[in-house]
C-alpha cells in the first residue's frame, strides 16, 4: 500500500457520516471531495466539502454502489485516498481492490480482512481460530442442509445471510414448520441486499444483549476502546447505543474486550473495526457474532467517553502511521448514549417517511452532540437509509447521561415529516431503560 500524508480525500458516502468525515479531514488539513449522487448534490455535506464529484443518479445501484463510477469519480477528482464511511461499498473487497489498483489509498482494513469478515461463515471460522466462542450452528448450503442443521441446533434459531449486515437477510424461526417460509424470505432479502442468497443457521438466545467492542489496529498492534451496548433494536437494526455497556460485571466486560483484541491481533487488523457479541443477559457468557470492518454509526459514544477521534485514527493508519495510542492511554470517562433519529413513523410499523423537513431544531448544551446532515428545508430522499441524525449525550454518570438525554429529546423538534423522536421519548422514560442493562426484547415490552 502507498504510504504518506493524505492530501486529497474522496468521501464515498453521503449523509451525516460524509459530513462527519469531512470535518475531521478539514481539521487535519486534508482537502475533501464528496462523491455525491444527483439527489444529494445540494445536501449539507456537499455544501461543506471543498469539491463535489457526481457519482450517478439517485438510485444507489447507479451511483453509491457502482464500483466503476465511484472509483472513476475519485480518480477524476485527483484524490489520493478514499474513505468509504459505513454501508454502501465500505466493506466491499472488490471496491477496495479497485481503489488500490487506481493508485489511491483505501481508508479501511486490508483486502484479506475485508474478504474474511465479509463472509460471515469465514468470520466465524477465524474467530474460532483466535479462540473466541461462537453460537451453535453453521453452514447450510442447501435446503436439506438447512433442515439438518436446524435439527441439530434446535429452536428457536436464526437464519442469517452469509454476506449479511444491518439485520437484512435475517429471520427468527421458532418452529420447524415455519422453517421453509422463513428460509425463502431470508434468501430473497439476502439476494436483494447483497447479491448473495446464501444463509447459515445459528441458535437464537432469548434473553440476549448486543454488546460490541471498538477496536483500533495498525497491522502490528491492536487495542480496544471499550464496550458499547446496542440491545435496543427493531428488526435487528439498532435504535439506541451507549458506552460503556451498563449493568455488566467488570470481569465480563474485560473478558469481551480481551477476546476482541485477540481477534484483531489474529487478523493483523488495520484501522477502526468493531467486534460484535451476543451476551447472555443472565450469566454474561458471550459469543462472537461478527466483526464490522469499518467505522460504525454509533462510534460517537465511544469518542465521547474516550476523547479519541476515530476518523482521525483511521486517516492516520491509512497514511501508513503506527498507532499513536496504547491500551494504557485509553481511559474512558463517564457514560454516553446515542439515539438515532430516523425519518420513519414508529406508529406505522416504522414506515419510511422521505420528504422535506420544514424545520429542524436540534438540541444543544453541555454534554450534547448532534451528528446530522439535515437542517431547515433539508431533503430526505426516498433512495437511501432513513437516518436523519444522531443525538449523543455524555455525562459523568449514566444517570446524568439519561437526564441530559431526556432534556435534549424534550427540545428536539423536526417538522414536516414523521420521525422516531416520539419513540425515543417513550424509551427514555421506561423504568427498564432507566435501570440499564436491557436485552434485545426491550422494544416489544415498551409502553405506548
Amino acid at each position: 500500500m502507498t504510504s504518506g500524508t493524505i492530501k486529497r480525500l474522496f468521501i464515498a458516502n453521503r449523509g451525516e457520516i460524509a459530513l462527519r468525515i469531512a470535518r475531521t479531514a478539514r481539521r487535519m488539513g486534508i482537502e475533501t471531495v464528496l462523491g455525491a449522487s444527483e439527489a444529494d448534490a445540494a445536501s449539507l455535506p456537499a455544501k461543506f466539502v471543498d469539491h463535489v464529484a457526481i457519482v450517478g443518479p439517485g438510485p444507489s445501484s447507479q451511483g453509491y454502489l457502482s464500483v466503476e463510477r465511484v472509483v472513476a469519480a475519485a480518480v477524476g477528482a485527483g484524490c489520493d485516498a478514499v474513505h468509504p464511511g459505513y454501508g454502501f461499498l465500505s466493506e466491499n473487497a472488490t471496491f477496495a481492490r479497485a481503489v488500490l489498483a487506481a493508485g489511491m489509498r483505501f481508508v479501511g482494513p486490508d483486502i484479506a480482512t475485508l474478504e474474511g469478515m465479509g463472509d460471515k461463515l469465514a468470520a466465524r471460522a477465524l474467530a474460532v481460530e483466535a479462540g473466541l466462542p461462537v453460537l451453535p450452528g453453521g453452514e447450510a448450503a442447501t435446503r436439506a442442509d438447512v433442515h439438518t442443521r436446524a435439527a441439530q441446533t434446535g429452536y428457536p434459531l436464526l437464519l442469517k445471510a452469509v454476506s449479511g449486515g444491518g439485520g437484512k437477510g435475517m429471520r427468527r424461526v421458532d418452529r420447524a414448520e415455519d422453517l421453509d417460509t422463513a428460509l425463502d424470505m431470508a434468501q430473497a432479502e439476502a439476494q436483494a441486499a447483497f447479491g448473495n442468497a446464501a444463509v447459515y443457521v445459528e441458535r437464537f438466545v432469548a434473553r440476549g444483549r448486543h454488546v460490541e467492542v471498538q477496536l483500533l489496529g495498525d497491522g502490528t498492534s491492536a487495542i480496544h476502546l471499550g464496550t458499547r451496548d446496542c440491545s435496543i433494536q427493531r428488526r435487528f437494526q439498532k435504535l439506541v447505543e451507549e458506552a460503556p455497556a451498563p449493568a455488566m460485571p467488570e470481569a465480563a466486560r474485560a473478558g469481551i474486550e480481551d477476546a476482541a483484541v485477540r481477534l484483531a491481533r489474529h487478523l493483523g487488523y488495520r484501522g477502526a473495526g468493531t467486534a460484535e457479541f451476543l451476551v447472555d443477559a443472565d450469566d454474561f457468557s458471550f459469543f462472537f457474532l461478527e466483526l464490522n470492518a469499518r467505522i460504525q454509526v454509533e462510534h460517537p459514544v465511544t469518542e465521547a467517553i474516550t476523547g479519541v477521534d476515530l476518523v482521525e485514527q483511521q486517516l492516520l493508519v491509512a497514511s501508513g502511521k503506527s498507532l499513536g495510542l496504547t491500551q494504557a492511554m485509553i481511559r474512558p470517562v463517564g457514560h454516553a448514549i446515542e439515539v438515532r433519529i430516523n425519518a420513519e413513523d414508529p406508529d406505522a410499523d416504522f414506515r419510511p417517511s422521505p420528504g422535506t423537513v420544514a424545520r429542524a431544531a436540534w438540541p444543544a448544551g453541555e454534554g450534547v452532540r448532534v451528528d446530522s446532515h439535515i437542517g431547515n428545508g433539508g431533503e430526505v430522499p426516498p433512495f437511501y437509509d432513513s437516518l436523519m441524525g444522531k443525538l449523543i449525550v455524555h455525562g459523568a454518570t449514566r444517570e446524568q447521561a439519561v437526564e441530559r438525554l431526556t432534556r435534549a429529546l424534550g427540545t428536539l423538534q423536526i417538522d414536516g415529516l414523521p420521525t422516531t423522536t416520539p419513540l425515543h421519548r417513550r424509551i427514555v422514560k421506561d423504568p427498564r431503560f432507566i435501570a440499564g442493562g436491557v436485552d434485545t426484547g426491550f422494544l416489544a415490552g415498551l409502553a405506548q
